[in-house]
């Protein structure tokens, strides 16, 4: 009887809805399933949402996640930091776990490189002082969703340590250059997403997904947006 080899499977924002866990049926056990961002199940630290956990980290697969926009990173970073696969995470319940920034991990046979997090949406002239949009902008600037500096240096000194090479790149947001030729974004290049643009320039890949936007496209055969789709990250499936 042939083995079966361990495949990784890639969908978008899950927002805490459990019945997105029914498409999942197909995966077996061993298998992994990285999910882009906005996970949703971490959010008030509550007993049942403690139980519910334990419930996902029972499951015969793995569950993986970056970080979203929409997530309580208090909650999140109150889970223990661990090594596993080659990358930092933190270990939520059993196979259950968070892909931190600028990791690469070690899935099967191949390479993922996880940056979760993005922009934050500046402040809008309007009724507010100057004072008050100078006050809201520093408190955005100081937004767990916003990455770090040691985080992006992280991320590219982690494709350095590979020869600037790996087989997938998950992230929440899309590079900027893919956001503008989906018009995904009309408020200008952040710097969350023109990092990422570097990201991809820094190595060679096969495959870049991203969430956030709740759409289901193949952009180029390199370039997939993920809502409620859940492909395997080396399907074949025809671009528009």
């Amino acid at each position: 009887m042939k083995k079966h080899e361990n495949t990784i499977y890639i969908t978008g924002d899950t927002h805490g809805d459990l019945e997105r866990f029914k498409k999942m049926k197909r995966l077996k056990k061993g298998d992994f399933l990285i999910i882009c961002g906005d996970f949703g199940f971490i959010w008030d630290g509550s007993k049942s949402e403690k139980r519910l956990l334990k419930r996902l980290g029972r499951r015969k697969y793995h569950i993986l996640f970056v970080d979203g926009l929409h997530e309580n990173f208090d909650e999140l970073n109150s889970y223990p930091e661990e090594e596993w696969n080659g990358g930092k995470i933190r270990h939520i319940s059993g196979n259950l776990r968070y892909l931190m920034r600028g990791e690469i991990f070690t899935l099967g046979k191949k390479t993922a490189l996880t940056f979760g997090g993005g922009r934050v949406e500046k402040v809008e002239p309007g009724s507010e002082g100057a004072a008050d949009v100078q006050s809201r902008e520093e408190e955005i600037a100081k937004s767990p969703e916003i990455p770090k500096e040691a985080e992006y240096r992280n991320g590219l000194r982690s494709i350095a340590r590979h020869n600037g090479r790996v087989d997938y790149i998950i992230s929440h947001e899309a590079p900027s250059m893919i956001a503008e030729f989906l018009e995904l974004s009309n408020s200008g290049k952040s710097r969350p997403n023109a990092y990422l643009d570097i990201l991809g320039e820094s190595c060679t890949f096969e495959r870049w997904f991203f969430g956030h936007h709740h759409i289901n496209r193949v952009v180029t055969p390199k370039y997939y947006a993920l809502f409620d789709r859940v492909m395997s990250a080396d399907e074949i499936i025809k671009y528009n």
